[in-house]
């Protein structure tokens, strides 16, 4: 009776058939604590084990697994070690059904070490054990070792597969999820709820919307359609796919909608550049979290809308919800996307309040805000004082101190990191930004040597980036006919940025020959996008030629294209003031242009 009550949620009414049980055994004191962890009421099963020893009624191996659980969920270390101490004392240590709980317990506590401990001790290990030991080597970061092991199983069941697809789509490598949840419905396991929550987040991640309408056709038909988490992520799969009608339709039909489910359709809208719709959405929600605020957040950031990101993450900080690494790490990149060195400042002051400086996130976020903003001094500070870098914070440390000026400081940053940091292998990031600091530096051998060395000595195969990066050292170095070989022998079609370096460095060295071909190329490129007439039209301003100029914007006039208009602004008192090319909009803009045209009058008296 206990037990049944429990398994149909009805707490209370097991609670007096337990406290009137004349026969009071552990068997009775098991069913009512595994009951309560069923339920989710952890701290109510800890409270029933304590008065269980009280009562000398002594544990068996079924009532430490149950009391493991409830352990791991509520994250209590003190507790975790205590229990763990019980279970040598009453001689529970090597039973498997509590090694696999422990496991899970250590995981939980971020106690790595003392989970492989707890894995080499044990004598013999089932299906449930060798899932639990994966999801150790996955949370040691090891996951080719997961995969490994997983091969190696004697015995897998749907728990195992799902693990597996789960920390493949959950760490970016979403092909080999999905490649994995073919091989398991093949060998004929059925996939859990849990497995189609990741599969779908798999291939909402390739964008692959008709595999995923295949996954929804077949989750509607075993009636998991409104499962809360597997309609949270199919919103998220239409969404990214540019379906965001279908999206909010499933939004809709979902009766008891929890924040997960808000969130994914703010983000939804947020993707598409719905955002209007994305911030009535997000008003609408019946109680945010941080969640909810940073996707509204990154939704702005992502569209540009820097002043708009500002304005939420102060209407955050004033509804009282603390802001994370990840509420952070948006917030610095509008800064730095604004160069607004001020903002930035006021900002790191908070971090240092809620003690998050030393976040390996929150540290390179604020490295790159100070670097894009010109302090480059306050840059290499932070970076310095970290105590943990990955390769992201090399990068932008790297690339910082090579697009400030520092190009030999970037070298010898970059052969430090190799020296130093054997696990961190250079990426096509750090390898452009060594490219552009050898080019500004004009050490050419030394960049060409690094350019042959990305595929064979790194394994990053060169993209268009590090082929104008390239191109542009050849150009600023004189050696022109060289980059004009290189454009030629590229392995995909050169961009315009590639064909105004080789032009910039012709008109340097007055090599009017090569200059011709490059300048026609752009004209070709240019013919439906202004950028190429641009960027022509800027060489030629560069060296003078004045009614090459003219010429080129007439052109440009006569085909209908226009150049975007170029923007500046400048932070008066925490307010961004934006201004346009000819705008006439800021409400004080008068004023401005009288004083303009008083500063112009003076200059033009001098």
């Amino acid at each position: 009776m206990i037990s049944g009550f429990l398994r149909c949620g009805r707490v209370k009414e097991s609670l007096w058939y337990f406290e009137r049980n004349p026969f009071q055994n552990v068997v009775s004191w098991t069913a009512a604590i595994n009951g309560f962890v069923q339920n989710g009421l952890d701290l109510d099963a800890m409270k029933l084990f304590r008065r269980m020893l009280e009562s000398d009624v002594m544990p068996n191996d079924v009532t430490f697994t149950s009391v493991v659980r409830a352990s791991a969920r509520l994250c209590d270390s003190g507790l975790g070690m205590s229990i763990v101490g019980l279970i040598v004392k009453f001689g529970f240590e090597h039973n498997t059904s509590v090694c696999n709980s422990l496991i899970t317990l250590s995981l939980r506590l971020g106690e790595i070490d003392f989970a492989q401990r707890i894995s080499n001790r044990m004598e013999k290990k089932d299906v449930v054990s060798w899932t639990a030991i994966l999801d150790m080597h996955v949370e040691m970061g090891n996951l080719k070792e997961a995969r490994r092991i997983f091969e190696d199983m004697p015995e897998r069941n749907e728990v195992s597969w799902s693990a597996m697809i789960a920390r493949y789509s959950q760490s970016g490598n979403a092909e080999e999820a999905v490649e994995l949840f073919h091989r398991m419905v093949q060998d004929g396991y059925y996939p859990n709820r849990s497995c189609f929550a990741s599969i779908i987040n798999a291939l909402a991640n390739l964008k692959a919307l008709q595999a995923g309408k295949n996954i929804h056709g077949h989750v509607s038909q075993v009636g998991l359609e409104k499962d809360i988490f597997i309609s949270s992520s199919l919103i998220d799969l239409y969404s990214r796919c540019g379906e965001i009608k279908d999206a909010r339709l499933l939004f809709d039909l979902i009766s008891e909608k929890n924040v997960v489910c808000w969130n994914s359709m703010v983000s939804g809208y947020s993707q598409n550049g719905q955002l209007e719709k994305a911030k009535e959405l997000f008003d609408k929600i019946p109680k945010t979290n941080t969640v909810s605020w940073n996707t509204l957040i990154a939704g702005y950031l992502e569209n540009e809308q820097c002043d708009k990101v500002f304005e939420v993450f102060n209407q955050m900080l004033l509804s009282g919800e603390v802001p994370n690494k990840s509420s952070f790490s948006s917030i610095f990149c509008a800064c730095a996307t604004m160069a607004s060195l001020e903002k930035g400042k006021n900002i790191h002051g908070k971090i240092l309040k809620l003690g998050l400086q030393y976040d390996v996130f929150v540290g390179t976020a604020l490295t790159d805000m100070y670097a894009k903003s010109g302090d480059i001094m306050s840059s290499k500070k932070v970076f310095s004082r970290m105590p943990e870098k990955n390769e992201i914070s090399w990068t932008a440390m790297i690339q910082g101190l090579a697009e400030n000026g520092f190009a030999e400081e970037s070298l010898i940053l970059f052969e430090e990191m190799e020296r130093n940091n054997s696990s961190l292998i250079p990426n096509e990031l750090i390898l452009s930004a060594v490219l552009f600091a050898c080019s500004h530096c004009g050490l050419v051998d030394r960049g060409l040597w690094y350019f042959n060395s990305m595929e064979k000595v790194y394994g990053v195969k060169p993209n268009s980036r590090h082929y104008t990066c390239l191109v542009d050292m050849l150009a600023r170095s004189g050696r022109l006919s060289e980059a004009e070989k290189c454009i030629e022998t590229m392995p995909w079609k050169p961009d315009c940025n590639t064909w105004a370096a080789l032009l910039s460095g012709c008109n340097k060295y007055k090599d009017d020959r090569i200059a011709k071909r490059a300048a026609m190329k752009l004209w070709e490129m240019a013919d439906e996008n202004s950028s190429g007439y641009v960027m022509l039209s800027n060489v030629y301003a560069s060296a003078g030629r004045w009614v090459d100029v003219l010429n080129t914007r007439k052109f440009m006039k006569e085909k209908g294209l226009k150049k975007i208009s170029g923007c500046s602004w400048v932070e008066v008192r925490n307010q961004i003031h934006n201004f346009y090319s000819q705008d006439g909009n800021h409400s004080q803009s008068d004023e401005i242009y009288g004083i303009l045209e008083l500063i112009r009058s003076e200059m033009l008296a001098v």
